[in-house]
């Protein structure tokens, strides 16, 4: 049935208006997972990475850090509807600090960096079709973040969910959309490609980018990282950071021991009994932080000398067709990872960065703690941290969804500079001028309940006095 299935899956694509090497890309990874291919990797393959470079340590001269961020563009993952929050728009769209969302500080931060630097400094966003139409309309107020000859955006690529039974494309006539899916974030560089963006880049002057998600607004314009990566020569680049207690089930750098490369390696790449090593800190000690550095020249000669097809691994994520509904028919979706393309250039190199350059929205949890006292939001438009970031757990059953969550604190974040804590179990809205400290702890009352304004959370509960 897998000739058949991606005979479909190719003539679907091409029905829906996916670019031919977009195609070809897919049909490479569907070949890998009809063979058995499950793009794991053993611990036994792998070492830890100790040898980094380090932004503590670096000494840029100020003009060669000015001089590579003269010739860098920005480019944001822009396509994440914000589905985990019950979001059906743009997550760069909330609010993040008052009346400014994420898409407007990473403007600030923009153009800040222009002001101080002199740089260009295109600002592009990789956008998905759900995505598109908002993002465009909320940069209608920035007229002057476009750049002359460079895109604000291009879309990324789509393909068919694949049924997990004979791996033909789903069908699913409640919600045909359901059907499809982003081939994840290792997309961009074949939309690069296929949008035309990257031969803009090119002629337009422009020798590397640097790329995030547009929701870590951490990842700010940086002359001295820019000039960093600059200096190394190197072909790509990646900011990692030290891994602490709560990223011990994420993504990892690993060095592979067949040819000394930098690997990537993914939760889904994991083996079972490679669990608890991959999980040990201690032995591998940094995460991939999605902020990537690459010179566009070599991402242009390998995708040209590829025919496309960068040779990153599969990931094959394992799902339901309806992520709601897990009676709905299980599908697999064929992914890869934008991180990963570090195996694929001779040379690349990693740079320590600093905690406060990956500061990601996965939860409204995240969102409390950015939108609270926790951090300030400065002239350049960079968010600091005042004291660390307390541990937040709203629960679920009324915090998960951004329309809920927004209204129980419709009158702002509680101060969490006090606080090491905050646990909400049940139902509470906020008012204004809560303050938590230490652990805070609110228990279910078994009823909706208020914290009224002026009340103080601690270990002990709510204290209105």
């Amino acid at each position: 049935m897998s000739d058949t299935g991606l005979s479909q899956a190719q003539q679907k694509m091409r029905d829906g208006g996916v670019a031919e090497t977009a195609i070809d890309v897919f049909s490479h990874f569907y070949r890998l997972l009809e063979s058995g291919e499950t793009g794991v990797i053993p611990e036994s393959d792998v070492d830890p990475l100790v040898d980094v470079d380090k932004q503590s340590e670096l000494e840029v001269p100020e003009q060669v850090g000015r001089d590579a961020l003269a010739k860098t563009a920005i480019i944001k993952l822009n396509g994440g509807l914000g589905t985990s929050m019950g979001m059906d728009k743009a997550k760069s769209l909330l609010t993040v600090r008052g009346d400014e969302t994420f898409l407007d500080i990473i403007v600030g931060q923009v153009r800040h960096a222009r002001e101080t630097s002199g740089a260009r400094l295109p600002l592009v966003f990789m956008n998905s079709f759900r995505t598109r139409d908002d993002t465009l309309a909320a940069l209608e107020k920035h007229a002057d973040v476009a750049v002359e000859g460079v895109p604000l955006d291009f879309l990324q690529n789509r393909e068919p969910k694949l049924r997990a039974d004979d791996l033909t494309p789903v069908t699913w006539e409640a919600d045909p959309s359901l059907e499809w899916c982003p081939p994840g974030h290792g997309d961009l560089y074949t939309a690069l490609q296929t949008s035309g963006v990257l031969t803009a880049l090119l002629e337009a002057g422009f020798e590397y980018a640097h790329v995030s998600n547009s929701d870590n607004l951490g990842a700010s314009p940086d002359a001295a990282v820019a000039g960093w990566f600059a200096q190394t020569g190197a072909p790509f680049g990646a900011e990692v950071a030290v891994r602490t207690a709560a990223d011990r089930k994420g993504g990892h750098q690993v060095v592979r021991k067949s040819d000394g490369r930098i690997v990537l390696r993914e939760t889904a790449q994991t083996l079972d009994e490679d669990a608890a090593a991959a999980a040990d800190i201690s032995k591998h000690k940094y995460f991939n932080t999605n902020n990537l550095w690459f010179d566009l020249k070599a991402l242009a000669t390998e995708l040209e000398r590829t025919g496309g097809v960068l040779q990153l691994p599969l990931i094959k994520n394992s799902k339901t067709v309806d992520p709601s509904d897990p009676s709905s028919t299980p599908v697999i979706q064929i992914e890869s990872a934008m991180g990963a393309a570090i195996e694929v250039f001779e040379g690349a190199r990693v740079l320590e960065v600093d905690r406060s350059r990956f500061l990601p929205v996965k939860t409204t949890n995240d969102l409390l703690v950015l939108r609270s006292d926790v951090y300030e939001l400065g002239e350049d438009y960079r968010l600091t941290a005042v004291v660390e970031a307390p541990y937040v757990d709203l629960d679920t059953d009324h915090y998960k969804t951004f329309g809920n969550f927004d209204a129980r604190f419709a009158q702002g974040a509680p101060s969490l500079v006090g606080a090491t804590a905050l646990r909400v179990e049940g139902d509470w809205t906020f008012e204004a001028g809560v303050t938590a400290v230490g652990e805070a702890r609110l228990t279910d009352p078994g009823e909706p309940a208020t914290v009224p304004s002026g009340a103080t959370i601690s270990a002990d509960g709510l204290d209105v006095s």
